[in-house]
Parts: C-alpha cells; structure tokens; sequence
C-alpha cells in the first residue's frame, strides 16, 4: 500500500518528538493532573529537536519536497510539544494546587479567585496562540530566506518555542525546593515566555557546541527531577 509522506531516517526524531509530547498531554491530563512526569515528556521532545535539523541535513539526496515536508512537520510537531503541552502542564498544575480546580479552597475574596480563574485560562491561551505566530511566522520568513540566500540561518527572530524544554522543567525543580506553591508563577512565566516569542529581536542560533550545553543542562534537569519524584513517592508510601 502507498501512503502519502516520508518516512526515511530524515524526520524519524521529529515524529518521535511529535509522539513524545502528545503522550506527555494525555499524561499530565489523565485524573486529577500529572505535570510532573508530563514535564519529561517535554525534555524528551526538546531533545529530539536539539538534533532533529541536522540528522535531516545529513540526507544529501534530499528533494526540495522533502526539505519543504520537513520544515513543515518540525513546525506542526513544535507547536504540540512546545505550545500545547507546556499549556497542558499548567492545566495540571492548577488541578492539583491551588488553581483552577482548587481555588475554591483559598481564603481570599470571591473577586479574586474569579481573577486568578480568567489569569490562568487566559494565560494558556495566549501563550498557544504565540507559539503558533511565532513558529507560522519563521516558516514564512524562512521560505523567502531560502529562495535568496539558501543554506542555515545564523540567528532565529524572537525566542524560540524550543526553550521551552528547559524553561519549564526548572520551575518543576523550583516548587520541589520551594515549600511554597509555584502555580501562578508558572503562568507568569507562561506569559513573560509567550512575549519574548512574538518580540522582534535577533538571538544567535547555537552551533554544536551550544546545542550540546544545552543538552547537557537537560540532562541534569532530568535526573534531577526524576530523583526528586522517586524520593517524594518513597517518603509518602
């Protein structure tokens, strides 16, 4: 049977990325919320676009249709992993602390729990929707870019959605430090993040070395957080 698409090496890590974030949402969203074991799901995804353009790269033979499918499921994949799933997990976040599901249970006025409702609901959606201008706008500018100059850009306009992967698992590893809870700091910076996506200033795109810092800090988040939630679940059973 022919199927529409491409399926070679060249775009395997990016539909691991895409199937890594999509679990991560049903993860985090499954009972009354789950956001830290999502928040590794998202590591995962970013770790397969730290490297997925340059595997892609590596095809000599590629057809220009190939270069064009692969460009537009990096996208399609980054808006999930980088724009929705960060959103899911602060969904999660507000079930299971002292958010939407639980704001109820505060002792403040009845205006600002309906204050705190709108500012977290509205948050999600503002940053979904930047992630999506910033990552349709960047295949625009990137498409005419390619017909005049060609080869890799040098630097991104705005922050890229990928940082997410090590923006939102440090907040993760801040509330196991901080007794405190970090909900609504985490839609904050949910807010601040979705900003700096659609503002108009230059960030140079890393090389190797910079993507295998990057990596590195990952990594460390990584373990970090897993061994916090495996000693947390030790100490409650």
């Amino acid at each position: 049977m022919i199927m529409i698409g491409f399926f070679d090496y060249s775009v395997w890590l990016t539909y691991i990325s895409l199937l890594s974030a999509t679990f991560g949402i049903m993860i985090t969203l499954h009972g009354g919320g789950h956001p830290f074991i999502g928040v590794f799901f998202l590591m995962i995804s970013g770790l397969c676009d730290a490297f997925d353009g340059r595997v892609a790269r590596s095809k000599k033979n590629r057809t220009e249709t190939q270069k064009g499918f692969g460009i537009q499921i990096d996208s399609l994949s980054d808006l999930v992993a980088f724009g929705v799933l960060p959103a899911c997990i602060g969904q999660a976040m507000a079930s299971v602390g002292p958010g939407i599901s639980g704001v109820e249970r505060l002792r403040i006025s009845y205006g600002m729990k309906n204050f705190m409702i709108i500012f977290m609901l509205v948050s999600m959606l503002f940053y979904v929707l930047a992630a999506m201008i910033r990552l349709a706008y960047f295949n625009v500018i990137e498409e005419e870019r390619q017909k005049t100059e060609g080869g890799c850009n040098k630097t991104y306009i705005g922050l890229p959605v990928t940082v997410a992967a090590l923006i939102f698992p440090t907040l993760m590893l801040l509330q196991y430090i901080i007794p405190t809870d970090i909900t609504i700091l985490y839609f904050i910076v949910l807010d601040i993040t979705a900003i700096l996506f659609i503002s108009k200033f230059d960030v140079a795109k890393p090389g190797l070395k910079g993507i295998l810092l990057m990596v590195g800090v990952g990594l460390v988040e990584f373990i970090l957080l897993l061994l916090c939630l495996l000693l947390i679940r030790h100490f409650h059973i």
